[in-house]
């Protein structure tokens, strides 16, 4: 089973900006979003298939508690309620398909693999894609 428990720095982001227009975020909000989460430092527990991931920012902190292959509360990128469901999609990648409580917007999810000593976060909103590469401290 893969470890991706540790503190992580991001190293290196891609289309971030444009994962926030997908979703119909504001300009003004997309500079301050774009600015507050230019360093976030993500801590992840693993237990298992039981993971807490906690994404910290000079703006917002998020939290989540899942276990693989249960439905868990969970908000999108641009905090809109949803439900999730996380599971394997390789040995050593998981994938999180996002349903939205309410409304309507893209289809959203995001992935996280571990690649030799990084941490690849992907988001997406449809056909938009964000990754962001992470390093361990």
């Amino acid at each position: 089973m893969p470890n991706f428990a540790g503190t992580w720095k991001m190293k290196s982001s891609e289309n971030f900006e444009e994962l926030l227009k997908a979703l119909g975020v504001n300009a003004m909000l997309r500079k301050v979003a774009c600015a507050a989460a230019s360093k976030p430092l993500v801590e992840i527990r693993q237990n298992g298939e039981q993971f807490y991931i906690k994404t910290s920012t000079t703006v917002r902190t998020t939290e989540i508690n899942f276990q693989i292959g249960q439905e868990f509360n969970e908000e999108t990128v641009d905090g809109r309620k949803c439900k999730s469901l996380a599971t394997w999609e390789t040995e050593n990648k998981m994938t999180c398909r996002q349903t939205l409580l309410d409304g309507n917007g893209p289809k959203t999810y995001w992935t996280r693999e571990l690649r030799g000593d990084e941490l690849i976060l992907v988001f997406g909103a449809d056909d938009v894609v964000c990754t962001r590469i992470y390093v361990r401290e």
